[in-house]
């Protein structure tokens, strides 16, 4: 393939930077939010295209205001923020405040939370989530719509039905009001909506090479053409389970930590048609049996080394970002990557990184 033909991968990285276990993405310790703005910074420094934050311990667009004050280029996003315990017209203002302030720099991710959280968690009524996210969407575009154009607020849908703004709640135009929406998707309902009506599609882990080609992109573009749109206008953002360290002995290390994490996801029922895609369904039948036993301990026996380095990609920091490339180059436009980063060294190994997934 000549070099002008390489797609292009952006690198993004999911907070906090520098404070994260070798092999996982996850933190050793919660991010702190008195860290953030520093944490961004550094992100931007090292050459990351985007700082993401997902909905966890703190609010997210919180959580990006502060960043947004200590970085000047750098995208900023919520990956993912809850669609459905905020009313449309209160997301629409955090996002419309968080681009204003960023200059133009924010992606809002979306994601629908399964049925138990919206219920026991939120307290709130379940749906089915496709629709729900669909009118979501549009009601959010809707307002957005109002405050950049002042014409009337007019949205109706069978979730919601929106026709008051008045002056005291309309911030007004902004210079950069086309606001990306992204939507977390893993079925073929919400990848439909997602090539209906968004600007992207944020992938799961588990989301396999096979899985995304096979399952994902037909029903993206099946979405797209409901409302007669090109399929490649919709990005696809992929957050890879990734196993990584400085050497062969510490990846041996890391290696048990990733199939425990893939265990995991063998065992939860949202996530099973992916490990389908491989004929694996009949593991994670079993897995989640072991689940609802509470039998963590016997459940990384399940992962064999074949699904293993299905779903994860494992490989030393000098191997590791071509080996992401390999898999999803000219398959996603977004990955989410991060290794820890503590001094001069540390960026510079990373910046070598950022450069081979590229």
């Amino acid at each position: 393939m000549a070099a002008d033909d390489c797609p292009t991968l952006q690198v993004e990285s999911l907070l906090p930077l520098g404070k994260l276990d070798p092999g996982l993405r996850e933190p050793d310790t919660p991010l702190d939010i008195r860290d953030v703005a520093e944490l961004a910074s550094v992100a931007e420094s090292v050459g990351l295209d985007a700082v993401l934050v997902e909905e966890t311990k703190d609010d997210p667009f919180q959580l990006l205001s502060l960043a947004a004050t200590t970085t000047d280029s750098i995208g900023l996003g919520t990956s993912v923020a809850m669609a459905f315990p905020r009313s449309p017209t209160v997301t629409a203002m955090s996002a419309w405040s968080l681009q204003k302030l960023s200059g133009g720099r924010f992606v809002l991710g979306l994601g629908s939370q399964v049925r138990a959280h919206m219920t026991r968690r939120y307290g709130l009524d379940w749906h089915t989530p496709a629709p729900w996210m669909r009118d979501t969407i549009g009601a959010i575009r809707a307002v957005w719509q109002t405050w950049q154009t002042g014409e009337p607020l007019a949205f109706s849908s069978d979730r919601y039905d929106l026709n008051l703004m008045v002056p005291l709640f309309d911030p007004g135009p902004i210079e950069y009001p086309d606001i990306p929406i992204h939507v977390a998707a893993i079925g073929p309902n919400m990848c439909g909506v997602a090539g209906e009506v968004a600007d992207g599609v944020r992938l799961h882990p588990v989301c396999t090479p096979r899985f995304i080609d096979t399952e994902m992109k037909p029903a993206v573009a099946r979405g797209a053409a409901r409302s007669e749109r090109d399929a490649a206008e919709v990005e696809w953002c992929m957050k890879p389970l990734i196993g990584t360290a400085a050497t062969e002995a510490e990846l041996a290390r890391v290696v048990d930590t990733v199939r425990a994490r893939t265990a995991f996801y063998l065992s939860t029922p949202s996530y099973r048609r992916a490990f389908a895609a491989h004929d694996w369904l009949d593991l994670a039948e079993q897995a989640s049996v072991l689940s609802r036993q509470q039998r963590w301990d016997e459940l990384p026996g399940l992962v064999h080394d074949e699904m293993l380095h299905t779903v994860a990609t494992i490989g030393t920091h000098d191997q590791i970002g071509g080996l992401l490339r390999e898999r999803y180059a000219g398959r996603v436009d977004r990955i989410e990557f991060s290794i820890p980063i503590t001094g001069p060294a540390d960026a510079e190994r990373f910046g070598a990184i950022l450069d081979e997934i590229r």
